[in-house]
């Protein structure tokens, strides 16, 4: 019997904290790009205010690309590690 593996890249998409956006940015962007409920934005601006980066997603790079994009467009670093 065989079993069919997939093998894919698992990737991070990563906010990293800054003194310029506010929290209400951040949880709005997330909600929007990410997709993330309310309470899962309000924690990761948190963790990313209280730890200087957070990671917000994780799946692969072609998926995490263009939130990555649009997260950057609203003056918010992010990058994919």
């Amino acid at each position: 019997m065989l079993e069919a593996v997939e093998i894919t890249d698992v990737k991070d998409l990563v906010v990293f904290n800054d003194d310029f956006n506010t929290f209400e940015h951040v949880i709005h962007t997330l909600i929007r790009v990410c997709e993330h409920t309310q309470e899962q934005a309000e924690q990761c601006t948190w963790i990313i205010h209280h730890k200087g980066k957070c990671t917000v997603k994780t799946g692969a790079f072609d998926v995490l690309r263009p939130m990555r994009e649009a997260i950057c467009q609203e003056g918010i670093d992010a990058k994919i590690l």
